[in-house]
């Protein structure tokens, strides 16, 4: 593992720690992940409309979470062998525990996700979340919500990327589009929901 490297300059923590899984073991991941996961196009409603994603999506945890982002709701699925694998490696890395897992696939560089941050109330408060990223290299920008400052970088195969504290209440992320990425992205993102909110 390479050293952390703290990306954001005030209000919040973001850390990224490099590439922590080697290119074979990515590649693997990358392959099962593609083929077990249950994917299922995105939606969300933007300004009264309902809007159907290219991108993919999936969502497990521990217990049968729902969960509402972009006033739509999906149900948990029960976790499969390869995401406890990849949970239990980031939870040593990060040194926190984590009971559910948003994944994301972008066939290629045509597909990305706008600003946002993740601050839904059924998320625990200020708990940090562990991203890791399979298949192709994308960018992650980081905006303040006041200053409007940009951070970003290139995420490659096997990295971590782990956003903590204030870092969702002061700051906004993207994964913009970049056309000449021709092949597909898995991104995993590690959370701690509220029990008592599914």
């Amino acid at each position: 593992m390479e050293k952390i490297i703290q990306l954001l300059p005030y209000d919040g923590p973001a850390e990224y720690y490099g590439q922590v899984i080697s290119l074979h073991d990515a590649l693997n991941f990358f392959d099962m992940l593609f083929k077990k996961i249950s994917w299922k196009n995105d939606e969300a409603v933007i300004f009264g409309r309902h809007i159907i994603t290219k991108r993919k999506v999936a969502w497990y945890a521990d217990q049968d979470f729902s969960y509402t982002y972009s006033r739509k709701t999906r149900q948990a699925l029960p976790w499969i062998s390869e995401l406890i694998e990849l949970r239990k490696k980031t939870e040593i890395l990060t040194h926190a525990t984590y009971n559910s897992c948003l994944l994301n696939l972008y066939h290629d560089g045509n597909e990305g996700v706008a600003w946002h941050s993740d601050d839904e109330k059924s998320l625990a408060d200020k708990a940090p979340i562990a991203s890791l990223t399979f298949g192709a290299e994308r960018r992650f920008s980081f905006r303040h919500k006041k200053t409007k400052e940009m951070i970003s970088l290139n995420l490659p195969t096997g990295s971590l990327l782990v956003m903590r504290g204030a870092t969702q209440d002061n700051w906004v992320h993207c994964i913009p589009k970049m056309k000449g990425v021709k092949n597909a992205r898995i991104n995993l993102t590690f959370r701690t929901m509220f029990p008592q909110l599914h």
